[in-house]
């Protein structure tokens, strides 16, 4: 397949993870990332598209921008959707749904705009519309300005395809691997979570020091796309020897179900022999022989698990056994209330930027090297 001029493709992130998902597109090698009001945008063509999704950790989701022109009404809007070269992208045999955003345009009426784009798609390609599994074509009219995307990723990318189980408030996958980049993770120290809930944090970092591909598990809206070539995904998603398992990852829980979870969705991962899943308190937490690393939790905040006032004591307990037996570590923290944070008594850098998490902002607060 010949591949097209690089077009724009669009990195979806939470608000306040964008810096660290263009850290990553960069590191991954994808041309030109920058940094936008909700994620970063690359340059590149199809294959690109197909190794975002299957490279990115950090990733919500990967959009494909495919036209944009302007449109003043209705009619117009129609008429230039017709021009656009639908079938250079989409198969007429594969559904397809239409959103619509409208901001500050003479076009304001979203359902109305969606309805003229069905329209052009049904009677110049010949698709059909709606549907569960229908592809997105997010179209966005701003300022008269009409920007077409397909979202190629289907599933949103925090769905990695081997997690089973998840517990009372789960962090997302891709939001526990910027915040460990955030914390320096490269894949090449053991990472410690004394609050391992369903074993996100440890099944993440050891799937990075495994160099497995997170989207390697899974299946992708642009699979049906009239651009995919399956040969050359094949190709793409062909696995890389693994380096030895030499670093291990530690969880840690004082509710059985979690550790249940936990080893089950490593092993579905395929990270088993490189994580280790133990039920106790935080105040029985022990320093795994060997070099120091990074302990990465993600404690309850109050406002959604626990009432704060008792979790005063859990951080402080928390705090007192990092100070104790992980000197030369450094520690990641994510939590939504600063006050519980400082409860550690942990010498903390300042926080990086709010997250939205589950209806609530998070922070990740972070330390140098504990003395």
């Amino acid at each position: 397949m010949t591949d097209p001029a690089p077009f724009e493709i669009f990195l979806a992130a939470l608000p306040g993870l964008e810096p660290l998902l263009a850290e990553e597109a960069r590191a991954a090698g994808f041309a030109g990332p920058v940094t936008v009001a909700g994620g970063v945008t690359v340059q590149g063509g199809w294959p690109e598209v197909w190794r975002a999704n299957l490279v990115l950790r950090g990733a919500s989701r990967v959009l494909v921008r495919i036209g944009a022109f302007r449109a003043f009404h209705l009619a117009q809007l129609d008429k230039r959707a017709r021009k656009l070269d639908w079938a250079a992208v989409l198969r007429p045999d594969r559904p397809v749904r239409v959103e619509v955003q409208c901001r500050a345009s003479k076009i304001y009426h979203a359902g109305a705009a969606a309805q003229r784009i069905e329209r052009a798609l049904a009677e110049t390609l010949g698709a059909p519309i709606g549907g569960e599994d229908a592809i997105a074509l997010k179209v966005r009219i701003d300022d008269n300005l009409v920007t077409l995307s397909l979202d190629s990723s289907g599933e949103p990318l925090h769905r990695r395809g081997h997690k089973q189980a998840v517990g009372k408030a789960p962090l997302r996958e891709t939001m526990a691997a910027l915040f460990l980049r955030a914390c320096g993770f490269d894949g090449t120290e053991p990472v410690v979570d004394p609050m391992c809930g369903s074993g996100t944090f440890p099944i993440e970092a050891a799937e990075i020091a495994g160099g497995l591909a997170p989207g390697r598990d899974r299946s992708f809206a642009f699979e049906d796309f009239a651009s995919f070539d399956p040969a050359a995904w094949t190709a793409m998603k062909a696995p890389r020897p693994a380096p030895a398992a030499q670093v291990r990852f530690f969880g840690s829980d004082r509710d059985d179900g979690a550790i249940r979870m936990a080893t089950a969705n490593a092993a579905r991962a395929g990270v088993a022999d490189r994580t280790d899943f133990r039920r106790h308190a935080v105040s029985d937490l022990v320093r795994p022989d060997g070099p120091p690393g990074l302990v990465m939790v993600n404690p309850p905040y109050g406002a959604r698990i626990g009432e704060r006032k008792l979790l005063f004591a859990l951080y402080g307990a928390l705090g007192a056994t990092l100070r104790e037996r992980f000197a030369g570590w450094r520690v990641g923290l994510v939590t939504s209330d600063e006050g519980l944070a400082r409860a550690t008594g942990l010498p903390f850098l300042p926080p990086g930027a709010p997250v939205a998490h589950g209806g609530l902002k998070v922070r990740l607060f972070r330390t140098a090297p504990l003395p």
